[in-house]
């Protein structure tokens, strides 16, 4: 067992690491929920359509399946990629308030040029590769697979699955590092090991 700070990395011989991006490998949850909620309250939603211990648990998921969520448990009529624009320039105007997760960079950067590294996000390329370059990480990785590159957002294993693929790698031989639910769901239905990411201090649980 390895540690970087709070971080536990198991032993094992894995031929390559995939990292999910908000939430691990840097803290942009907050901005993110705060991107939400100017977003839907462009589109006149209620605040408590959408509280912050839900948006923490449907973390790792596409905005747009999110809204598609909100649609049928609410009974509202929303367009997911209206929505989805209107979260992503929110967010773009908040990348200032997104940091780096120190621990799970050092461990990346302990990896360079050793295994093979991955991002699978399921935020869209745009806004994944604005926020690599926002916290100075974008030349860390061989690939970075988006929301974009997929069918099936996670929990579906889609993204991970074509992680590995990009790298060359068989699924059975990638540790996966994630925060959200969705996205530990998504790792280990591909077949992968998966080292939970512990949550800041300030998220909402």
């Amino acid at each position: 067992m390895k540690t970087f700070g709070d971080l536990k990395i198991p032993d094992g011989s894995y031929e390559a690491v995939i990292f999910d991006l908000d939430g691990t490998l840097v803290d942009s949850m907050p901005a993110h929920f705060a991107a939400w909620s100017d977003a839907l309250a462009q589109f006149n939603v209620p605040k408590d359509v959408f509280p912050e211990d839900v948006f923490y648990s449907m973390g790792g998921r596409p905005t747009t399946d999110i809204v598609a969520e909100l649609n049928g448990e609410f009974g509202l009529h929303l367009d997911p990629a209206d929505v989805a624009l209107a979260k992503r320039e929110a967010f773009m105007n908040l990348l200032d308030q997104v940091k780096i997760n120190e621990d799970v960079v050092s461990y990346a950067k302990s990896l360079r040029g050793k295994v093979p590294m991955a991002i699978a996000t399921g935020g869209t390329r745009v806004v994944a590769e604005k926020t690599l370059q926002a916290v100075g990480i974008s030349d860390l990785f061989d690939e970075v697979v988006t929301a974009n590159d997929v069918a099936c957002g996670k929990p579906a294993p889609d993204i991970f699955i074509e992680a590995a693929n990009r790298l060359q790698v068989n699924p059975k031989r990638c540790l996966v590092l994630e925060d959200a639910p969705a996205g530990i769901m998504a790792a280990q239905c591909a077949g992968m090991d998966v080292v939970t990411v512990p949550a800041p201090f300030h998220y909402v649980k």
